[in-house]
């Protein structure tokens, strides 16, 4: 689809699930990749994260392709630990041309119910944590005047949800950020898009239906309700996005929202 040798890829939440994917895409397609991920648990939401085990099996998998893979494990929350990858990573690479704006928490509750701590959470991972990593990043493009920004949105970021609350305004937060760096950074030929997908086949829908008490097809379909006969959309499907829109063929989209949503939305 696209050929990105000699390009680096920062992704967040890279150790498993969508972040995995695309990193794997983009090395395929010649991009060396930096794999940043907390790869430890958190108490909430409370399902599995993408552990070390993981993040290290991603680094072998990535360097068997033949290409450069820096892994770093922390918080996008915590600003010294997002600076000191991106500093790594300049330091050995030089350049950052891709941002995967991945990393993100999902979890049930209804507004009025929710504490504050989850909802705190809920915001500092989604919204803070892409701003905080991009604020990193954004110097690096800019003074390489060019670049390509993709935060990874959701169907919440462009609709309301029941007992999704929370997570929609994250979502939708995003948006609100892509639509803004994408005029900030046109000047300095750095593109920024959003992508929508419905729900993924990840390890969070396990997460989730742990939690609920259910099982990974109510969790699906309670989310989701696609228009075609599917329950998600693969990690791979993804990717393929991701990939175009980082790709020389996406070179005038910029501001933009993608939707990946099994026709969700037509709804």
């Amino acid at each position: 689809m696209a050929d990105f040798q000699g390009q680096v890829a920062f992704i967040t939440g890279a150790a498993h699930g969508q972040g995995r994917a695309v990193a794997l895409a983009l090395a395929t397609e010649g991009a060396s990749i930096v794999a940043f991920d907390l790869a430890k648990p958190l108490a909430y939401p409370g399902y599995t994260l993408g552990s070390e085990t993981e993040l290290d099996s991603l680094k072998h998998a990535v360097e068997a392709l033949g290409v450069s893979c820096l892994t770093a494990q922390g918080d996008v929350r915590r600003n010294e630990d997002v600076k000191r990858a991106v500093d790594a990573a300049v330091d050995q690479f030089g350049r950052i041309d891709i941002l995967f704006n991945n990393a993100g928490i999902c979890a049930y509750g209804l507004a009025h119910e929710l504490p504050e701590e989850e909802w705190d959470a809920m915001l500092d991972i989604n919204l803070k944590g892409a701003w905080l990593v991009a604020k990193h990043i954004i110097p690096v493009m800019i003074k390489q005047q060019s670049g390509v920004i993709i935060n990874n949105s959701s169907i919440a970021g462009l609709r309301g949800m029941n007992r999704l609350s929370h997570y929609a305004a994250s979502k939708w937060g995003l948006v609100g950020l892509t639509k803004s760096w994408a005029i900030e950074l046109a000047p300095h030929t750095i593109r920024v898009n959003s992508i929508h997908p419905t729900g993924v086949n990840t390890p969070m829908n396990d997460g989730l239906a742990e939690l609920e008490g259910t099982t990974t097809q109510e969790i699906a379909e309670r989310s989701a309700g696609n228009l075609l006969p599917v329950p998600w959309v693969e990690p791979e499907d993804v990717s393929s996005m991701v990939l175009y829109l980082a790709s020389d063929k996406a070179r005038y989209i910029t501001g933009s929202q993608f939707v990946l949503d099994a026709g969700l939305l037509t709804r």
